[in-house]
This record gives C-alpha cells, structure tokens and sequence, in this order.
C-alpha cells in the first residue's frame, strides 16, 4: 500500500492528509465544512480528493475519515454530529459511491486518539486515552496502537458520563440539557464553551461582541481575574471527576489531550491533583501529556485507521 488520505470532517472545515508508508502527513488542503447543505458537503469532499490526487499526480490507495458523531452500526446512519446536514445521512455509502476506492470510516475524536498512540505523544504507551476538549468532549482509547471502538462504536465518549447532581450543587451549578437528550452530561461543563459557560454563570462579564471564549477566561484567570480563577478551579474540579471515571473504567497508561484547552500549560501542572481527590487511596493518575499532532491529528488518525482496516499495518 501507497498512499492513503486522512480527511477530519469538523464544524467548520474539512482537512486532507496524505501518508506514506513511514505515516509521515506529506500533503495537506483545508476547504470549509458545507454544514446545512448535504450534497454540497458530499461534493465539498470528492472535490478535496479529486484536488489532492491531481496534487499528487497520484491516486490514493484508501480513504480514512473521521466523521463527528455516532454512527447507528445498523442502518449506517449518523444519529448526531456537530454538522447538521450530516444528521440521519449514510455519509459512508453515499461517499463509497463517490469516491470509488476503499473508505474506511471512523470517529474524529477516535482518530485523534490513534495519531497520538502511533509516533505521537502515546507511542511507546501499552494504552492510551484519547481526551478531546473544545467545542466538545470526547475521546478514543487505544491499546497496543490499535483503536477499540466497542460494541456500538462509541468508546470513548466519556464526555456524556452524567456529572452526580451532588458536586454540581457543590458548586451552585445548573443540570443542563444535554443535545444527545441526556441531562448533566459532562461535555456541558468541561468542554471550551463548558469553561466559558461556567464563567458566566459565576457572573463573569461579557465582551461587546457577546460571551467570552474559553481562551479569554484562561487568559483573565492569568492576569488576576477573580471570577476566571474561580471559573477555572470549578471547570478543574469537574474535569477531575471526569478523568478519574476515565482512570477507574479502563486505567490507561497516558492520557494525552486534544482540542482548545489542550494549549493552556497550566492544566497540565493543576489536573492530575484534581483527579487524584476523585479516585480511592492507591490508585495512582497515569501522565498527563500535550498532544504531538495537534490539529493535524484527526487527519493523520484516519489515514491510520484506513491503513490498520486495509491490513498495511
């Protein structure tokens, strides 16, 4: 096997990829996500593989995709995604009769955690955990360098474990309504926009333009800001809880992070203390670490799923 595309289908732009045989990315192109229009989106995508094999002045052996959302294993449909035009679509076979070449379809949040676990910030780790924080939560768990998808499909989205109405009342927080119509779903809270959530609900102030972003609270708590610190030390506790779940269930070796908040240093140093107070005596918080890939990640994981799923590795 040659060359294979990795494509990271995300709320707002569609990246390409190429990988080798030495999984080096060699070849990158971005273009918008056609969010509400689906068969602009399904031509959106053959037209970015169509560019990047002229690019090329080759054909692709294989296409890996991370689609946002969950899959129904049955129909083939996706059930949610943060693209609404995708929602109830067989964004696979419509795609397979497309692009006419093997397609290999996975989780985005899932490839990000299999870039990480091959030549990433995991290699070398006997497991890891995937941990995705912007827009949402979500993740991937890996073992031996190999994705573990479960029974549904769906391992991996701790960001919908419910956070006990106790610790939310701790902190004087609401039960939010969650969009996979559960209730306190922790996405909702530990997520980018959860942190910015959190600010304003505490009565953090707002900017002229509307609420502030979770950069800019990081950035308050760091000028001295007392209600951001407060915020962070609130989205901390939370996150805490979350990842020790995430320790108790399947304890990977590595915890590496993803998404927006994944560049801020500091939760780094303050989180593993913060799990630690959610787990039992003994029981020790694996590493933490920054992501290798960064946003590149996503693209690069399908490439490799579409790889492991054609047998080249």
């Amino acid at each position: 096997m040659q060359t294979c595309y990795g494509i990271d289908i995300g709320g707002t732009k569609i990246e390409l990829v190429a990988c080798g045989h030495d999984l080096e990315v060699g070849y990158r192109r971005r273009i918008n996500t056609p969010t509400q229009d689906y068969d602009a989106f399904l031509q959106a995508i053959a037209g970015l593989v169509r560019a990047a094999d002229a690019d090329l002045g080759e054909t692709a052996t294989a296409v890996g995709i991370g689609v946002p959302g969950v899959v129904d294993r049955g129909s083939g449909r996706q059930l949610s995604a943060n693209v609404p035009a995708l929602t109830g679509q067989n964004v696979g076979a419509d795609l397979q009769r497309l692009l006419r070449r093997p397609l290999h379809l996975g989780n985005d949040l899932q490839c990000f955690a299999l870039s990480e676990a091959h030549g990433g910030a995991a290699e070398g780790y006997a497991s890891m955990f995937g941990v995705i924080l912007g827009t949402g939560a979500g993740g991937g768990y890996c073992v031996d360098g190999r994705l573990v998808a479960g029974y549904n499909g769906i391992a991996g989205e701790w960001g919908h474990w419910t956070i006990p109405a106790t610790l939310l009342a701790r902190h004087a927080l609401p039960i939010l309504e969650c969009a996979c119509g559960l209730r306190g779903c922790l996405e909702r809270y530990v997520s980018g926009s959860g942190l910015a959530l959190i600010h304003r609900h505490i009565g953090g102030d707002q900017v002229e333009a509307g609420q502030i972003e979770a950069s800019q609270v990081v950035a308050r708590a760091q000028a001295g800001d007392t209600t951001a610190k407060q915020a962070l030390a609130i989205h901390r506790d939370l996150l805490g809880h979350g990842l020790a779940g995430v320790i108790l269930a399947v304890d990977p070796h590595v915890i590496v992070l993803g998404g927006g908040l994944s560049k801020f240093d500091q939760l780094y140093r303050e989180l593993p203390a913060a799990i630690a107070t959610h787990l039992f005596k003994g029981v020790r918080v694996p590493p933490i670490l920054p992501p290798t890939f960064g946003d590149a990640g996503g693209a690069r994981g399908a490439a490799l799923l579409a790889r492991q799923r054609s047998g080249a590795i």
